[in-house]
C-alpha cells in the first residue's frame, strides 16, 4: 500500500454521506483507475462548487503538484494556446509559479525535464 491517500474512497464517502445528488456528475472521474492532481481539483470543484476568496487562498497555499501534473498543466497551456496569465487564472496559480515551471521543465534545448526538483 502506498503513502498516497485513497482518494477514491475519500470522495465516494463524501458524496455518499453529504452530496448524493452530485454522484452522477462525478461518476466518470471516480471511475478512473488513478486520479491525477488535476482530477482531484476537478472533483473538488464539482462537489463543493466555487468558494469564496479567503477559502480559495487558504486552499491554494496547501496544494502541491507532482511532475506529471505540472507537465499536464503545461500541455494544457500549449493545447489551448494560453499565455502564462491565462493559465495561472485557469488553474488558480501564481504567474511566477507558471514561469518557474516553464523554466524548469521546458528548456529551449529540447529537453523535457529540468534537473531541479520543485
Amino acid at each position: 500500500m502506498g503513502s498516497n491517500p485513497d482518494y477514491h474512497r475519500i470522495y465516494n464517502d463524501i458524496i455518499d454521506k453529504k452530496y448524493p445528488d452530485r454522484k452522477k456528475e462525478c461518476k466518470t472521474l471516480l471511475a478512473k483507475q488513478n486520479l491525477s492532481i488535476l482530477d482531484i481539483i476537478e472533483l473538488n470543484r464539482r462537489i463543493f462548487g466555487l468558494s469564496d476568496r479567503s477559502t480559495e487562498a487558504f486552499n491554494q497555499k496547501h496544494r502541491s503538484y507532482d511532475i506529471s501534473a505540472i507537465l499536464k498543466i503545461l500541455d494544457y497551456q500549449k493545447a489551448h494556446k494560453l499565455n502564462n496569465i491565462q493559465l495561472a487564472r485557469h488553474f488558480k496559480l501564481s504567474r511566477n509559479t507558471v514561469t518557474k515551471w516553464k523554466r524548469l521543465f521546458l528548456s529551449t534545448s529540447g529537453q523535457d525535464f529540468g534537473k531541479e526538483q520543485i
